[in-house]
C-alpha cells in the first residue's frame, strides 16, 4: 500500500516453540555515580578516570578543524553492515531471526546512506563506504575497516570526522531482546548510543582520546538537545573499535536488533541533522586547544584497569 510504513503491516505468525518476548525502553536519562553531565548531554563514565577528571576533560572544547569546503570532512563506514533489524513492529519476536542481512536495503547500509543524504542537504562533504566487512566473516571485520578507513585517509585529508555505524544488541531473561525507543514528534526512532574511548593508561593506543571524548560529547549534547530522549548516554569506556586512526572517530549504535530499519533510518537522519549542525557551529578560525597537551594522559596513570578490560577489536555483541 502506497504511503504505508512498518507499523502499518501486519506480521505472519510465528509458531508458538519459535516465540520470544521484545521489552521496549528508554535508556536517555540516567543519575548517580559514574554520570557525567556535559551541556545537554550525558556520559556513562566506564573508565578508570573519576567523574570529575572527566568534568575536567571536557572543559576543554573540542576542535577538529572544521572548514568552509566542498571537500569531504565526514566518512562514514560499517565494520559490521550486515547487521539487520526486526522486520515488524511488534512484541513479539522470532527466534529463528539472525538479524543479518547482505541486502544494503536492509541493513546498517541504509542507516548509513539516510546519515549521509542528510549531511549531503546540509552542504557537508560527506564520503560513504559500503563496504560489507562482516561478510563472508565476522571475524576480523575490525581489522578489514581499519585498512578501508586508512586508505580514506589517505586520499582525502581534509576527513574530520569518522563515523561507524551499527546497531546494538541486548538480551534480558527468558530471551527477551531489548528495544531502546522514544517518541518524536509522534514516531518511534531508535536511541542512539555514542562510544568513545579511554586509554588512560595508554595500553589501546587511542592517544588522541580526550579529543575523541570532547568530540562525543558535543557530537551528544547537540543531539539530545534537538531530539529529546533520542541520545543514549555517551559510553565512555574501554573499546578501542579503529578509534585510533583520527581524533574525531567515534562509534554510534542505532537502537538494537529488536528496533525496525524504519527507526533507525529516522533516528539516523535526526543525527545527520544534530551533526551538521554542530559542523556548521564549529566551522571556524580559531586557535587549537589545549587538547594537544593530552599526550601525557597516556603516561603512568592511577587508574588501574580491570582483568575484564577489552584489548581485541571484536565488539562484544549478543548477536
Amino acid at each position: 500500500m502506497q504511503g504505508s510504513s512498518e507499523a502499518d503491516v501486519k506480521p505472519p505468525k510465528i509458531p508458538k516453540a519459535y516465540q520470544a518476548n521484545i521489552i521496549n525502553e528508554n535508556f536517555a536519562v540516567s543519575e548517580g555515580a559514574g554520570i557525567v553531565r556535559y551541556q545537554a548531554g550525558v556520559i556513562k563514565n566506564d573508565s578508570g578516570h573519576t567523574d570529575k577528571e572527566v568534568e575536567n576533560i571536557l572543559e576543554t572544547t573540542f576542535d577538529l578543524g572544521f572548514s568552509d569546503t566542498a571537500e569531504p570532512q565526514v566518512l562514514i563506514v560499517h565494520t559490521h553492515a550486515t547487521e539487520a533489524f526486526e522486520r515488524y513492529d511488534t512484541d513479539v519476536y522470532d527466534k529463528r531471526n539472525t538479524w543479518r542481512s547482505r541486502d544494503n536495503n536492509m541493513n546498517m547500509v541504509s542507516v548509513g546512506a539516510a546519515m549521509a543524504q542528510v549531511l549531503e542537504e546540509n552542504g557537508i562533504g560527506v564520503l560513504h563506504d559500503t563496504t560489507q566487512h562482516d561478510y563472508p566473516s565476522y571475524n576480523g571485520s575490525y581489522e578489514r575497516s581499519a585498512t578501508t578507513i586508512k586508505a580514506y585517509l589517505e586520499e582525502y585529508p581534509s576527513i574530520k570526522v569518522v563515523l561507524d555505524l551499527h546497531r546494538d544488541a541486548m538480551e534480558r531473561e527468558s530471551e527477551a531482546i531489548v528495544k531502546p525507543v522514544c517518541m518524536i514528534d509522534g514516531k518511534k526512532a531508535a536511541q542512539i548510543m555514542i562510544i568513545a574511548a579511554c586509554d588512560d593508561d595508554g595500553t589501546l593506543g587511542v592517544p588522541n582520546y580526550k579529543k575523541n571524548l570532547r568530540f562525543a560529547a558535543a557530537l551528544q549534547s547537540y543531539i539530545a538537545g534537538a531530539y529529546q530522549d533520542l541520545a543514549r548516554p555517551v559510553f565512555f569506556s574501554y573499546r578501542k573499535y579503529n578509534m585510533d586512526l583520527s581524533p574525531g572517530s567515534l562509534l554510534i549504535e542505532f537502537g538494537s536488533n529488536a528496533n525496525t530499519l524504519e527507526e533507525a533510518v529516522y533516528s539516523a537522519r535526526m543525527a545527520g541533522q544534530a551533526l551538521a549542525d554542530l559542523i556548521r557551529d564549529n566551522t571556524r578560525g580559531t586557535e587549537e586547544p589545549a587538547a594537544d597537551a593530552d599526550a601525557d594522559a597516556n603516561g603512568a596513570g592511577d587508574a588501574g584497569v580491570d582483568e575484564d578490560v577489552q584489548t581485541t577489536q571484536e565488539e562484544d555483541e549478543a548477536q
